[in-house]
């Protein structure tokens, strides 16, 4: 779907690599500039799956030549990926204003936890303590429990890469209307603070409480996570309350009084204690056997190799194994079907190749292992 637009990524860690990789997935022609340290002593990158779809080229962004030889990709590029702290490109002369000198069409997104400009701007931080902040973090997990959020994907993934993509697609859209490209600034805390939207809307419907625990999704018996007799656990989401009849029918609790009040909030506590000890009296797959498929709105909480197993995921095509390890398919689909993602680059593989295209136009340089 995105045939013919070129990215040029400056390699680094996160959600940078992350939002690339799904722009190559989607079609794109990414090419990964990556440093000599990426190549481990014999010479070879252990395979890197964010980088799959790519190509790789090695270039030495402190040396006068491999600067040249990046402004020289960007004059071609619709647009350039960075992630360094604020400042960093600038001083190195590679910054919005002399990347755009050379291409004025340049869509140039920047990816960073705090954003360029503010109090924190050059601290340093991760995933955690950038959703932290945005209050991103603050409903996640019950009452009495430290919140936690899972790993990397509502920040440096939900908050950060992927809306480094919508707004570079959005940019290079622009510049294609109108001849002028953007700076991008992409911010996790931005991203992540955004992403609340939704939950902000039920706060204003009376299904978001400031304190932890006293809300549908983070204090109620039928919005839940559940321990099984195996130590595995299973979800149920049976919010309407046609899905929560049909819970209570499943469950043979259509006669108890206790449960008669789904929305009695007085009486959650007690109801998910009740539940949570039902559940337990059974392994993880009694439960799929009960409910999975019906519309009680339930599903097993698997661990990635295990949903990768799963006959629903299995039939989607979700995970694929290739170069020794589990992948994620790409997303979305179209027209119904699969895209099939690229291959896993060896650091530097391409350098040869795309120094090639650049032609006799000036001096380049690689990193030396």
């Amino acid at each position: 779907m995105l045939s013919g637009i070129k990215i040029v990524e400056i390699c680094g860690i996160g959600p940078g690599p992350f939002c690339a990789m799904h722009l190559a997935d989607l079609g794109a022609d990414v090419i990964a500039v990556e440093r000599s340290d990426s190549v481990s002593n014999n010479g070879n990158a252990p395979a890197n799956s964010l980088n799959r779809g790519k190509r790789s080229i090695v270039v030495d962004l402190k040396s006068p030549e491999g600067r040249e030889t990046l402004l020289q990709l960007l004059e071609s590029a619709d647009a350039v990926i960075e992630g360094m702290r604020p400042g960093v490109m600038e001083r190195l002369g590679l910054g919005p204003q002399e990347c755009q000198a050379r291409n004025p069409r340049l869509v140039y997104g920047r990816m960073t936890g705090w954003g360029q400009q503010g109090p924190l701007a050059n601290a340093a931080g991760h995933d955690n303590n950038y959703v932290a902040l945005s209050g991103a973090l603050y409903h996640s997990g019950t009452a009495g429990e430290a919140p936690s959020s899972p790993i990397t994907l509502l920040g440096d993934i939900g908050g950060g890469a992927l809306y480094l993509a919508v707004g570079l697609l959005a940019g290079i859209l622009s510049a294609r209307q109108t001849g002028k490209g953007t700076v991008v600034d992409a911010a996790i805390v931005d991203g992540s603070a955004h992403m609340m939207q939704l939950m902000m809307y039920l706060g204003g419907r009376g299904l978001l409480f400031e304190e932890r625990g006293k809300s549908v999704h983070d204090g109620s018996h039928f919005y839940a996570t559940y321990r099984c007799a195996d130590d595995q656990y299973v979800a149920l989401g049976s919010l309407e309350p046609q899905f929560y009849t049909l819970l209570m029918h499943k469950l043979g609790l259509q006669d108890d009084p206790r449960f008669a009040r789904q929305w009695d909030r007085k009486h959650w506590e007690e109801l998910r204690g009740l539940l949570a000890d039902i559940f337990a009296r059974q392994p993880r797959q009694h439960w799929c056997d009960l409910l999975e498929g019906s519309d009680v709105c339930f599903a097993p909480v698997l661990s990635p190799r295990e949903a990768s197993q799963h006959r629903h995921m299995v039939e989607r095509g979700v995970y694929f194994e290739r170069d020794g390890m589990l992948q994620a398919s790409p997303a979305p689909r179209f027209d119904g079907q699969r895209v099939t993602p690229g291959e896993i680059p060896d650091c530097g593989a391409h350098t040869a190749e795309v120094m090639d295209a650049l032609g006799a136009r000036g001096p380049t340089a690689v990193w030396r292992s």
